[in-house]
């Protein structure tokens, strides 16, 4: 993956030994802390539009998450080493090693459910958190078994092994792309930058990496369902502020609907925001992302 292109000049670039094994991950500018975490199926790079606009007011830092892009997938099966718990623990280690301890979290697709997770188990770790266009994991599964909610990709990639990474496997690329587009405002890639295209591409195509999306998936079918469902019984809320973000043509409950539903579930005290885009904000929307998060991460506590 050397030949890839570097969409983060002046940035650090880190990699962080830690239990699970080796994250990678990119930092620049001065300021409180913010961790940016991308989704499936893209990496760090997702971010590469609105982190330096961001490191304006703030040490950012990009990181891919265990089993995407650069880092570490360690093996695993029936979900066990994907539980958003671990990926949690993850950042927190990773983060300590950088020098932070506290920080605010903004986290996109699967690194949102990783973000707010951690929120939920560590309560003192995070100044605020955004959560950029995603229902509580739970909440889906439950509309996707009550048969409310059309299951695509969430249970295809959770089924047992090895019949989704077979399937995709025998053409990465094909898949990457068709998800990237279907989940776009335009239905193509041209809101992609081909450079960042390439990242994708190259961290989809290995097996170890296709077998860690689907363990993934899994885990959020049963690990991270039940941690969800044992929370909602003991009435566990998140401490920090949050803000949910969301594209207007991707979640089409809408903006009301998606503050609702972390309101009534684990945070009840949470703020919204909508840009005028499909499911991938950061690089569909940057103008407008990057203000959206500017307005939260600046408002009083």
């Amino acid at each position: 993956m050397d030949d890839l292109a570097d969409l983060f000049p002046g940035f650090e670039s880190h990699w962080i030994d830690i239990a699970m094994g080796r994250v990678f991950a990119r930092s620049a500018g001065s300021g409180p802390p913010l961790l940016l975490l991308h989704g499936f199926p893209q990496t760090h790079v997702c971010w590469h539009r609105v982190a330096p606009l961001l490191a304006k007011t703030h040490r950012v830092i990009c990181m891919d998450m265990r089993g995407y892009g650069w880092s570490s997938a360690p093996d695993s099966h029936h979900g066990a080493l994907y539980a958003k718990r671990a990926m949690g623990e993850d950042v927190i280690e990773a983060m300590e090693k950088l020098g932070h301890v506290r920080f605010a979290f903004a986290g996109h697709d699967r690194g949102a459910r990783i973000g707010y997770r951690l929120a939920l188990d560590h309560p003192g770790r995070l100044e605020r958190l955004a959560l950029l266009d995603i229902l509580p994991t739970f909440e889906v599964w439950q509309e996707i078994r009550a048969g409310r909610q059309e299951a695509r990709h969430w249970e295809f990639l959770a089924r047992p092994e090895p019949g989704p990474e077979r399937e995709i496997a025998k053409d990465p690329r094909a898949y990457v792309d068709g998800l990237l587009a279907l989940w776009s405002r335009e239905k193509s890639l041209r809101p992609f930058d081909p450079r960042a295209l390439a990242h994708y591409h190259a961290s989809a195509n290995e097996p170890s990496r296709i077998h860690a999306f689907c363990e993934d998936y899994r885990a959020g079918a049963t690990l991270d369902a039940e941690a969800d469902e044992a929370d909602l019984a003991e009435g566990r809320t998140i401490a920090c502020p949050v803000l949910a973000l969301t594209g207007q043509f991707y979640l089409t409950s809408g903006e009301a609907a998606v503050l609702e539903a972390w309101r009534r579930s684990f945070a009840p005290k949470a703020v919204s925001a909508s840009v005028a885009s499909g499911h991938f904000l950061a690089e569909e929307a940057p103008a407008e992302t990057v203000a959206a998060l500017a307005r939260f991460l600046g408002e009083p506590a």
